[in-house]
């Protein structure tokens, strides 16, 4: 588990190396913003496509050399990348192509990766591990963006993306030698999964329906993809909301927005390390972490100065790290083994879409009512929506405890049997 949250550490640094200077480069090469937005649309486009074909590949596939190959390619299209720069032939349809393939394998990649992660430790220690995970991530985050600016100075654009290659390649190289924790019952850890599964899975499409079926009935996974869509749409986008409010109202300048951003990218480190404490989070952790974070961005909107919006900007960051680490955790554990793949892939559909989604309605948000005004309203609708969604739950009618006879219980008892 060190070999592999080095390695993480390592791969998350190059690539946000690469995201520092992607959109720079898109702007270079076209001179146009709508190319860039472009181009970020189309490397999240395989995800809304093919997430849930992606999560049914990793179910049937050995998970070691599923992540290898993932992350041998990804590093093959940062490299091709790279050497276009260098010799100026790099173009954009060129670009564009390379950004659909690195998204189309990063729906195979991304849910194998996180579940390789889990498989290293003992089933216990699966929330530690996932924290682990986010704390790497905002590490990598942090690491990356200040390494972006040297590499690019000193060695120019091409870097960044050669020095993301390697760092995929390195993960790959590292994969080989991870040794998997003892399995627990029913727990195939470097397999493939679908051995768990009865006889006749069906074709990949099929279980792929099957994930996107499985989500849609477990409560848990809808209400944490709700609470996921109403942060994504009235919250969360603290580099679009943020970047406007401090160039704006607050008359600040890429400085500024460049010390709301390390401070975002602390607090994302801190609650990463809390959230690694989790032992058994839920939905309802999910839900409050949510709210205090729509709370905090009220009060966001209304800072009259930079100083007091960098002391809230910390507990936000905060906030929204933990409640992602609990999110992972739930969305890693919660469906049996043999499932963990599709359903990271219909979460990962699910996601793309809000991706896709939000960032323009914010935008027009901003645009009508201006940013405070966009702060504040979104943060009272995401405090709003997730109260509402509380007081139906509590409305539900529930079954007494009289009526859970033998033959009341015969129909569940055959589901799990099955489901065994």
């Amino acid at each position: 588990m060190r070999w592999w949250a080095v390695a993480n550490f390592v791969s998350n640094a190059g690539t946000w190396m690469q995201l520092t200077v992607q959109n720079l480069l898109v702007l270079q090469i076209t001179g146009s913003a709508a190319a860039t937005g472009l181009s970020v649309s189309v490397q999240a486009a395989p995800g809304l496509l093919f997430g849930l074909m992606g999560g049914a590949v990793v179910d049937r596939w050995p998970r070691r050399l599923t992540a290898a190959v993932g992350q041998a390619l990804l590093g093959a299209v940062a490299l091709v990348t790279a050497v276009l720069v260098a010799f100026d032939g790099l173009d954009l349809p060129v670009l564009l192509a390379l950004a659909a393939v690195t998204g189309l394998i990063a729906t195979v990649d991304g849910p194998a990766c996180a579940l390789l992660g889990n498989d290293l430790v003992p089933r216990d220690d699966v929330p530690s591990a996932i924290g682990v995970g986010s704390l790497v991530h905002s590490a990598g985050r942090l690491v990356g963006a200040a390494l972006a600016g040297v590499a690019v100075g000193f060695l120019g654009t091409s870097a960044a993306y050669a020095a993301n290659g390697l760092s995929f390649l390195f993960v790959a190289c590292v994969i080989p030698f991870l040794k998997a924790a003892e399995p627990a019952a029913g727990r195939a850890p470097d397999g493939p999964a679908a051995a768990a599964e009865p006889a006749g899975g069906g074709t990949a499409g099929a279980s792929a329906r099957e994930g996107l079926a499985f989500f849609l009935r477990r409560p848990r996974l809808v209400a944490l993809a709700a609470l996921n869509g109403i942060g994504a749409m009235f919250g969360r986008n603290y580099s679009l909301t943020l970047v406007v409010l401090v160039t704006g109202p607050l008359a600040g300048d890429a400085g500024a927005f460049s010390k709301v951003s390390t401070v975002l990218a602390v607090g994302g480190i801190i609650g990463a390390v809390l959230g690694a404490r989790l032992r058994r989070p839920g939905v309802r952790l999910v839900g409050v972490l949510t709210v205090a974070g729509a709370l905090l961005q009220v009060l966001a909107g209304l800072s009259p100065s930079l100083a007091v919006l960098l002391v809230l900007v910390l507990p936000m960051a905060v906030a929204e790290s933990v409640g992602d680490t609990a999110q992972s955790t739930v969305l890693q554990t919660d469906p049996p083994p043999h499932m963990r793949g599709r359903v990271l892939g219909a979460w990962s559909t699910i996601r793309t879409v809000w991706g896709l989604a939000a960032p323009p309605a914010l935008g027009l948000m901003m645009e009508l009512a201006g940013v405070r005004t966009a702060l504040v309203a979104g943060g009272l609708i995401v405090t709003a929506a997730v109260a509402a969604g509380y007081l139906l739950r509590g409305r539900e009618p529930r079954v007494a405890p009289a009526a859970r006879t033998p033959e009341a219980a015969a129909p569940a008892l055959a589901a799990l049997e099955k489901a065994a």
